[in-house]
């Protein structure tokens, strides 16, 4: 009897074994913990009396911290284990939280603590970002490599939606205080987790030289790969635009237009479904051509826009959204495979600094002036202009033939030589 209930209990694939599923594992706990803890931080301004410009400065010191130190997160993920400085950068988060958490909850909470605080997180996030992604293939083989980013991308964002409800639950019953508290408990359960994953296995070269070196070795790769730092360049526009269009032109249509935050709500929750609904496709999917199609998968992100500036009904937004989350899965699996495939093991983590970096640099530009392009040129014009964006950068990049035919191999020991000049460098 014992064994016929056995064979009814699900069973993990023979590539997810226990070093994939302590980093999946940690990374559920931080995504639902940070989710509700970024809403926390909100709330946490607002009750000690600060503005809405209060908000985002606090809100602005994360990412300002991100992106300072990405670089420097890169080169040392590159240079000591990943998985030890994802475990150090959740130490960081764990401390940082608490110490917010008791501010709040003794009501001592200046400010300038809560946008410090914010800022170590943001730093911490620059090390761990970079670590991560140079973490996750060392934990299973590489014909394996498309179903495992799938269920990792899986787990982070079912976490970051779950979280994001569970947190806003939690500050309305609780407060903001025992939210964050909370968070920091997650943080240091993590941090436990992912210093036992055992990645001995994977190949790391030693390192001698200096930071600066290695960062200039990153760069090399990074400025002698065309189809790298051309969707580098794409995305600093399109995460720009479209999280412009997410975070202040939806609001403010659903508000004048659709009746009220409710149908707004409504979409961003149609958004991680279909992160969620696009990760399980990949799973099973496994396109040749990955650049080709991930890339392709860009141009559904300018529909939102779209959408917004012809005011469609919610139900039709939602879907929109929905259609865009499903998309941004399908480019962010390939991407991820693309930089396994292409890049050597031992620059991962600088090159993925560069492309957390580039990507995400004109965001907080994009959110400062999303304001004065709907005043100056009407935010109907600003919405098209936001989507008109998106869809030629898009197209920009399908002209280059690195995109077009790129194919997916079953092991990277195939990769050609030429994606490493660094080698031939005379001040090396």
């Amino acid at each position: 009897m014992a064994e016929h209930d056995d064979a009814r209990l699900p069973r993990l694939p023979p590539w997810a074994g226990r070093n994939f599923q302590l980093l999946v594992g940690a990374s559920f706990v931080t995504g639902i913990g940070n989710s509700g803890a970024t809403i926390a931080a909100a709330f946490a301004v607002i009750e000690s009396g600060g503005s809405a410009t209060d908000v985002g400065l606090v809100a602005a010191a994360r990412t300002l911290a991100m992106v300072v130190l990405l670089l420097v997160g890169g080169a040392v993920a590159d240079r000591l284990p990943r998985q030890r400085v994802m475990a150090v950068a959740n130490v960081a988060n764990a401390g940082s939280q608490a110490l917010f958490a008791v501010l709040v909850l003794t009501g001592h909470a200046a400010l300038w603590q809560m946008a410090a605080l914010t800022a170590v997180g943001g730093g911490a996030l620059a090390f761990f970002s970079p670590a991560a992604q140079g973490l996750v293939l060392s934990t299973v083989d590489s014909a394996s490599a498309g179903p495992a980013i799938s269920v990792y991308r899986l787990a982070t964002n079912t976490s970051a939606i779950g979280g994001a409800a569970l947190g806003g639950a939690l500050v309305a019953a609780f407060g903001a205080g025992w939210v964050l508290a909370v968070d920091a408990a997650g943080f240091a359960v993590a941090a436990a987790m992912r210093s036992r994953i055992d990645v001995a296995h994977a190949p790391r070269e030693s390192r001698s030289g200096g930071m600066l070196r290695e960062l200039r070795e990153g760069w090399q790769v990074v400025a002698s790969t065309t189809w790298l730092w051309s969707i580098v360049l794409q995305f600093s526009v399109v995460n720009g635009m479209f999280t412009a269009v997410e975070a202040v032109y939806g609001p403010l249509v659903s508000r004048d237009r659709l009746g009220g935050a409710g149908p707004w709500g409504l979409a961003l929750a149609a958004g991680g479904a279909g992160t969620a609904i696009g990760a399980v496709l990949m799973m099973r999917w496994r396109p040749r051509r990955i650049l080709l199609v991930g890339t392709l998968g860009v141009f559904p992100l300018a529909l939102p826009a779209v959408a917004l500036a012809l005011v469609l009904p919610a139900w039709a937004l939602a879907a929109v959204m929905f259609a865009g989350g499903v998309a941004i899965e399908v480019f962010a699996v390939n991407w991820m495979l693309a930089m396994h495939q292409e890049i050597p093991e031992d620059l991962m983590s600088r090159v993925a600094g560069f492309d957390w970096m580039g990507s995400v640099a004109l965001t907080p530009v994009a959110l400062a002036l999303a304001g004065p392009a709907a005043s100056l040129f009407g935010r109907t014009r600003a919405l098209w202009g936001s989507a008109g964006l998106i869809v030629l950068l898009t197209v920009a990049v399908l002209l280059l033939p690195d995109v077009r035919r790129m194919e997916r191999r079953t092991s990277k020991a195939a990769a050609p030589e030429v994606r490493t000049p660094v080698a031939a460098d005379p001040a090396a």
